[in-house]
């Protein structure tokens, strides 16, 4: 599995328009994967980084099949070359094992066929303490850092965001290296669900 640390030039047109919606980032970042206009793009993962205002725009981009950024660095829509590694998700996961995490995720509940997003911490805090049920871990301890409506083509999709950022512990390897290249929630393909991991 690959992953990438992108930082952005903001003098670039196209990297203020990708950031201001993320349906136009993940048509961008699909051009890393393919090679004709009509191929289909492999699942990839990625999430804008909480950086500090005054600093570069950071991605991340996470992928089975390793991307090519040549096109983004020779159109000068990189501040700086991709930092890219690969990483073994079985490796680094391991039973009863403490982890320091951060996700981006569409917190949501389905009531009669239709999706709504969960807006108080205390929902989005249960919400993932169900996911990690599933997901193979254990909240420890969670703070959501960040909590907003996200606007995408020019408003007609509104998505509820939330930042989570703490502790868990691994409860189940497979199922947490599932969660781990798969991603959690939905709205993957809009910069939720990756999920990072960092051991204690």
């Amino acid at each position: 599995m690959f992953l990438t640390r992108l930082t952005l030039d903001l003098r670039h047109s196209a990297v203020r328009r990708d950031l201001a919606d993320a349906y136009d980032m993940h048509r961008s970042l699909v051009r890393a994967f393919v090679t004709e206009g009509d191929e289909a793009p492999p699942r990839f993962l990625w999430r804008v980084e909480p950086e500090a205002v005054w600093r570069a725009p950071v991605l991340m981009v996470q992928s089975i099949v390793e991307p090519d950024w040549r096109g983004f660095e020779e159109k000068g829509y990189l501040k700086r070359a991709p930092e890219a590694k690969e990483i073994d998700p079985a490796r680094l996961i391991q039973i009863e094992r403490y982890y320091r995490f951060r996700l981006f995720a569409n917190p949501t509940i389905t009531q009669q066929g239709k999706r709504y997003g969960l807006q108080t911490e205390f929902e989005q805090q249960a919400w993932l303490e169900r996911k990690g049920t599933k997901c193979g871990f254990e909240i420890q301890n969670v703070l959501v850092t960040a909590s907003d409506v996200v606007h995408l083509k020019n408003d007609t999709i509104c998505l509820q965001q939330a930042c989570f950022e703490g502790v868990l512990k691994a409860t189940d390897a497979p199922a947490l290296q599932a969660a781990v290249e798969q991603g959690i929630g939905p709205g993957k393909a809009f910069g939720f669900g990756l999920l990072s991991l960092a051991p204690r």
